[in-house]
């Protein structure tokens, strides 16, 4: 069970929204977690130089995890697990930075799940070199129907609560991240 407790602001009370009501909104900044189980350190560091072209990041460690899926009848390498926290200097919806780091994820060699063609049923991919995730995001300063929410983090619906792997990564950049701790701070 994670821990959705955010330095003592609970992470329950951020908005959350769907991707599908967020994908066509411009976004300022983003939360990330990077995760890698295999050629990790090589696939972090190309990711990381390439999101910098972006914006301005800030990096939590990287931290090794176990596989969350892995399993007795199914082991799985552990992961490197990293979060980002990315301040965009260029003008992108939600909906482009998820294309955006959807095609990181296959320059990196990303395997995603197939059928199989006997059974039909998924076929769990072990050697995962790269997975971007979005977790939370602040959108450009606009007026529109989300106008109230615009100087607020709002959680992606589909990701919470959070992993505990994902929780220590935002735990350690929000510390890191001085103008989010301050007492005006809408985070």
């Amino acid at each position: 069970m994670s821990n959705n407790n955010l330095v003592g602001l609970p992470l329950e009370r951020l908005p959350k929204m769907s991707f599908g009501k967020l994908q066509a909104l411009p976004v300022s900044a983003v939360w990330l977690a990077l995760g890698s189980n295999y050629q990790a350190n090589h696939h972090l560091a190309n990711v990381r130089t390439t999101l910098a072209k972006l914006g301005e990041i800030e990096l939590s460690c990287a931290i090794k995890n176990p596989d969350i899926t892995a399993s007795k009848e199914q082991p799985k390498p552990d992961y490197i697990n990293q979060g980002v926290y990315l301040a965009l200097n260029t003008d992108m919806t939600l909906g482009q930075l998820q294309t955006f780091c959807k095609n990181l994820e296959d320059e990196c060699g990303r395997a995603r799940a197939q059928k199989s063609q006997g059974s039909g049923q998924q076929v769990a991919v072990t050697k995962v070199s790269m997975d971007i995730d979005i977790l939370m995001v602040k959108l450009e300063d606009q007026q529109n129907s989300l106008s109230s929410s615009k100087d607020k983090w709002i959680i992606i619906a589909e990701r919470f609560p959070f992993a505990d792997h994902e929780m220590t990564g935002i735990k350690a950049l929000k510390k890191k991240l001085e103008f989010l701790t301050q007492p005006n701070s809408s985070f």
